[in-house]
């Protein structure tokens, strides 16, 4: 397993990268071909739909970034990552975990848990 600090580190950019194309290029390098996201929200299959499922939130939370809420930890091919989504330097509006499942160095699938769920936000696939 890589390791999971620096592979932690590496979704969390994915998630704060405003460029498009700098943000299709992360998510090129961290998840395996056939990777798979699934949240409360959302549901992605490939590159392209966990691309498509990062930008649209970006849109959804302009002036928030995802930062991590603790140490990250693993073993055998799956790690935990706690997160927050906040304003630089504020408090926390969302905490999510992310159980990151890795094959050689990559992200294979990543599931997803909110903390509190945002009642208000519709699915990324949704209209975007």
């Amino acid at each position: 397993m890589p390791r999971i600090d620096e592979l932690a580190r590496r979704y969390l950019e994915s998630w704060n990268e405003r460029d498009p194309a700098r943000r299709r290029v992360l998510v090129e390098e961290l998840w395996t071909e056939d990777a798979g996201y699934c949240d409360p929200i959302v549901a992605a299959e490939g590159r392209e739909a966990i691309e498509a499922v990062v930008a649209t939130a970006q849109r959804q939370f302009p002036g928030l970034v995802y930062r991590p809420a603790g140490n990250v930890d693993g073993h055998h091919g799956v790690a935990r990552l706690t997160w927050e989504l906040a304003p630089v330097g504020g408090p926390p509006v969302v905490i999510g975990l992310a159980v990151m499942v890795c094959e050689r160095s990559r992200l294979r699938r990543v599931y997803g848990f909110l903390d509190p769920v945002p009642v208000h936000i519709s699915s990324p696939g949704a209209g975007s």
